[in-house]
C-alpha cells in the first residue's frame, strides 16, 4: 500500500504509448470503483467503520436496501478485500462483517465524499470538530514538507 503523499509514476491520464502502441491502465478512479463504485458499498464500510456488524444491523443501518442487495455488496466488498465475515453461528450459518485495514483505510475518501456532499446540499449537516463545533475542511497535506497543499501546488498532470 502506497504512503500518502508519494509519487509513484503513474500519471493519471490512464494510458501509456510505447512505440505506437497504447498500454491502457485503469485510472486511480477506475481501479477504486471497481472495488466500492456504487452507493449502497459505500454506505457499507460506512456502517461498518464503527465496528463489526451481523447482517440485521446492517440492513437495519442502511433503510431502503433490500436484502438481495445487502448479500450481494456484502460478498463482493469481501472479495475485493474491503470487509470479511467471520461466522458466530453455526445451524444456520451466519456471520458478522468487519471491515479489512483496506476497508478502513477508506474513511479518509469517504470523509471527502462527505464533506463535499454537505458543501453543495442545504439539507445535509456538515462534519464538525467534536470539539469546537466549527465544521471542518478536508486538505491535502504533504507529509514530507509539513505543509497543506493547495490548488495551486498541485500541478495539472497529477501522479500518484
Amino acid at each position: 500500500m502506497q504512503a500518502p503523499g508519494v509519487t509513484i509514476g503513474v500519471p493519471m491520464t490512464g494510458s501509456r504509448t510505447t512505440a505506437g502502441t497504447t498500454d491502457r491502465r485503469p485510472l486511480p478512479l477506475e481501479a477504486a470503483l471497481d472495488r466500492v463504485g456504487d452507493r449502497w458499498s459505500l454506505l457499507l464500510v460506512e456502517a461498518l467503520l464503527d465496528g463489526p456488524r451481523r447482517f440485521g444491523d446492517l440492513a437495519d443501518a442502511l433503510p431502503g436496501i433490500a436484502p438481495n442487495i445487502l448479500t450481494d455488496r456484502l460478498r463482493r466488498l469481501e472479495r475485493g478485500g474491503i470487509l470479511r465475515s467471520i461466522p458466530y453461528q453455526e445451524r444456520p450459518t451466519r456471520f458478522v462483517y468487519e471491515l479489512t485495514a483496506d476497508g478502513r483505510a477508506l474513511a479518509s475518501a469517504l470523509r471527502l465524499l462527505a464533506d463535499w456532499g454537505s458543501r453543495r446540499s442545504n439539507d445535509v449537516e456538515p462534519l464538525r470538530h467534536a470539539v469546537c463545533g466549527t465544521a471542518v475542511e478536508a486538505r491535502f497535506f504533504c507529509p514530507t514538507c509539513s505543509v497543506v497543499v493547495d490548488a495551486a501546488d498541485a500541478p495539472e498532470e497529477r501522479f500518484l
